[in-house]
C-alpha cells in the first residue's frame, strides 16, 4: 500500500512555482521540494491545509491511494 503526493501535477495545473506556494503556505522550498518530489515520509495536516487553501484544491487531488498488491 502507498500513498502518493501528486502535488507536481496540481501544481503545473494552477501553474504556480514552488518559490511562490512556499510563500503562500509559509513552509521552506526544500521541505516543499521533498513533498512534490515524493520523498516525504509524512506531511501535517496543517500543511496540507495551507496547500490546499494556496492551491484552491482538495487534498484527494494532491494524494493518491495505490494498492501495491495488485
Amino acid at each position: 500500500m502507498s500513498i502518493i503526493l501528486r502535488l507536481d501535477r496540481v501544481m503545473a495545473d494552477r501553474k504556480i512555482s514552488l518559490n511562490e506556494l512556499s510563500e503562500r503556505v509559509g513552509i521552506s522550498n526544500v521541505n516543499l521540494s521533498k513533498l512534490k518530489t515524493g520523498k516525504a515520509s509524512a506531511i501535517r495536516f496543517s500543511t496540507l491545509n495551507s496547500i490546499c487553501k494556496a492551491l484552491n484544491c482538495q487534498p484527494g487531488d494532491i494524494l493518491e491511494f495505490v494498492d501495491d498488491e495488485k
